[in-house]
């Protein structure tokens, strides 16, 4: 059995009264109600760090990057690459060459699995994900073993959401030639043990692709440490703004990994009987890339690294496990997943039989965001055999006081259907 026990350490206390100053957004009332977002998991609010780098870009710096020579382009271009550097030193990369630009999580799980899948399955060889996988590193595995021939396989979870260890040691066999998994479930919470699963892909030859979208955000993460292959994650779950994501890769793999987008930047030479291609990252980057987000995500890393990951993990777990005490009061509420000290920081429920979205309805007239549905993630449900849940997730501005306000909603949903 393999641990996923995190080790938690508070290195500062910031005051959260001084962190909610910096979210605008936050102070503001829904429905008569001061606004609770307890749907940081979809998506995160942005301080005010990251607002006035992006505003200060776009009145005093922009232009494109890399191909102009005047002052401008030039200093655009100092901005976008600083921001790969912050990047970089974010999740210890050993050179800004290994980190790409792309559009989200989702664009840098295809870019794997088109580049790297199409150059390197064939029939006869086998995926393997899991079952707790967010549809986008489900879906673009189908989509090229059905190209490539190769054999799809997925890892159970057991009933209490984790991995089914047991069935993992059968999995990932000599034919496994890569190891797709989170780090962290958008819907159970489960915190992998990233590093010894990535020992497990390469013990049998398998290279290890870890979606980082939930771990990123709220834990450390050093890809040295992991040597994970490949590691992706989105800048609009860690306070930056929509529209880029990263896409961490070992270098000698993705050097030898074909383009996966044709265009601008990301070619050295082309000629009407064929093209060269650009140095490592821009050979993953064609077209005038989102430079203002870019900026917006260097801005986003330089206050999660002031605040420091281990108070974030440490705050986290402190609100989830509050909100997982006093959710478990609720009569006919049922969590999904493991227990605190096994999850990040949301909870996935169902109430009694009250349709999620109707419950998340009832939230929202309270002020209390919250997300309903099945998270894109539908074979997690297809387990626990129903169609969704309500999720409250929880980030750096949210308090205790506001998990009583979810409690109260939530009793108040339930004497609203009566059951």
């Amino acid at each position: 059995m393999i641990s996923a026990t995190l080790n938690r350490k508070v290195t500062s206390m910031p005051t959260v009264t001084n962190i909610l100053d910096d979210f605008p957004i936050l102070h503001q009332e829904v429905h008569g109600h001061p606004l609770v977002y307890l749907d940081s998991t979809a998506s995160s609010q942005k301080p005010v760090q990251v607002l006035e780098a992006m505003d200060h870009y776009y009145r005093t710096t922009h232009a494109n990057v890399h191909r102009g020579i005047h002052t401008l382009s030039e200093a655009a271009t100092t901005a976008y690459e600083d921001a790969r550097r912050r990047v970089a030193r974010f999740i210890n990369a050993p050179s800004t060459k290994q980190v790409i630009f792309t559009r989200n999580t989702t664009e840098s799980l295809n870019l794997v699995a088109y580049s790297w899948g199409r150059a390197n399955l064939a029939p006869g060889d086998e995926v393997l994900i899991t079952e707790m996988e967010h549809h986008s590193n489900i879906v673009p595995w189908q989509l090229i073993c059905e190209i490539t021939g190769a054999t799809l396989r997925y890892v159970p979870i057991t009933p209490q959401g984790e991995l089914d260890y047991d069935a993992l040691g059968q999995l990932l066999n000599e034919r496994t030639k890569v190891f797709a998994f989170t780090a962290m479930s958008n819907v159970l919470g489960t915190i992998n043990p990233v590093a010894e699963l990535v020992a497990q892909a390469h013990a049998v030859g398998a290279i290890a692709v870890v979606d980082g979208a939930q771990s990123v955000p709220h834990l450390s993460t050093d890809v040295q440490a992991l040597d994970a292959d490949f590691l992706a994650f989105s800048s609009h779950k860690m306070l930056g703004p929509t529209g880029i994501g990263v896409l961490y890769g070992k270098k000698e793999i993705l050097q030898a990994m074909p383009p996966f987008l044709g265009g601008g930047d990301m070619i050295r030479e082309v000629k009407m009987s064929g093209s060269r291609w650009n140095d490592l990252p821009y050979k993953f980057e064609a077209g005038t890339p989102a430079i203002a987000d870019a900026i917006g995500l260097g801005a986003a890393v330089d206050y999660l690294t002031q605040l420091g990951l281990d108070w974030i993990s440490e705050y986290e777990h402190q609100i989830m496990t509050y909100a997982w005490e006093q959710l478990q009061q609720i009569e006919g509420l049922r969590i999904l997943g493991p227990g605190p000290e096994r999850r990040g920081g949301l909870l996935s429920f169902v109430l009694g039989d009250i349709h999620p979205h109707d419950v998340a309805a009832v939230l929202d007239m309270q002020g209390i965001a919250v997300r309903a549905g099945h998270h894109c993630a539908q074979p997690i449900h297809d387990h626990y055999h129903i169609s969704a849940t309500t999720r409250a997730s929880f980030y750096i501005y949210n308090t205790t006081d506001e998990v009583d306000l979810l409690v109260t909603a939530l009793n108040k949903a339930k004497s609203i259907f009566s059951f």
